[in-house]
């Protein structure tokens, strides 16, 4: 496996000394330079390229968020920021940082940290591969004279949305028609996918999925949940009478106050456009 190449900010020489004893005890992680500064830090991202920056936020001359502003989104790696002022943890995680270390930390909590670095980074390059398969069927397709069916990404229609979701699963890659999804639920992390009898997980969070599908035909109805709009019977209220969403196969789901509207709105122009629901 590819090491992490890590560059550690800070401008003070004993964090600085610290945090690279720390990695080093780290297995697959290789401190590939150092920055004292925010200007240092800018041209060092930039020339480095590196997987992960550990970043102070208080600096002289360019804290740790002007640094990242400085960058530009498609230069920014992993951060994680490292500081002793917890203010700045809510700024932190809105701008997406990774994780956040507070001076001072103990060698377990920075292993955890390690570790979600390690998970997110894999989770990223199993989805650059994704996308190159995607892109490596679709050419397939071209070649054996299927250019006519719609690619993952680029459907012949001209819609932005997926007509396929592709799913890993024991050792094997297939692509999931996303037409055949009866919907999708929260799984920590990650999400599930359920299409007849079959469940799958997908490592790719709920909010990422509800971003990449269709809002005509895909609608959040729960904090946890996302149902294709074709496979809704009906919504009705509980014995709790609290509105619930029953899908054809039978399964019920939640539905919340708020998302009820957005729901009804999406099924209304179903409805309107000549499809079945």
């Amino acid at each position: 496996m590819r090491e992490i190449r890590t560059l550690i900010v800070d401008d003070e020489p004993v964090a600085r000394a610290g945090l690279r004893k720390l990695l080093a005890a780290e297995p697959g992680i290789d401190v590939i330079g150092e920055a004292a500064d925010g200007k240092r830090a800018v041209a060092a991202v930039r020339e480095l390229r590196p997987d992960l920056l550990l970043l102070d936020v208080q600096m002289p001359g360019m804290n740790g968020f002007e640094v990242l502003d400085a960058i530009g989104p498609r230069a920014v790696p992993a951060i994680v920021f490292v500081t002793a002022y917890d203010q700045f943890a809510v700024r932190a995680f809105e701008i997406q940082a990774l994780d956040y270390l507070l001076k001072p930390f103990d060698d377990e909590r920075f292993t955890t940290v390690i570790g979600r670095v390690r998970e997110h980074l894999r989770q990223r390059r199993e989805g650059r591969l994704a996308r190159r398969l995607a892109g490596l069927l679709a050419h397939y397709e071209a070649r054996a004279g299927l250019a006519s069916a719609p690619s993952p990404h680029n459907p012949v229609d001209g819609s932005p949305y997926p007509t396929r979701i592709m799913v890993r699963t024991g050792g094997r890659v297939f692509f999931q028609p996303v037409s055949e999804i009866d919907w999708i639920e929260a799984a920590d992390y990650y999400a599930r996918v359920h299409a007849g009898s079959e469940a799958h997980l997908l490592r790719e969070s709920l909010a990422a999925l509800e971003e990449r599908l269709d809002p005509a035909s895909f609608v959040r109805i729960h904090r946890s949940a996302i149902v294709n709009v074709e496979r809704v019977k009906e919504v009705r209220l509980d014995w709790r009478n609290r509105h619930v969403v029953v899908l054809r196969n039978g399964t019920t789901l939640p539905l919340s106050r708020r998302r009820k509207e957005e729901l009804e709105r999406v099924m209304a122009g179903q409805h309107s456009s000549g499809r079945t629901l």
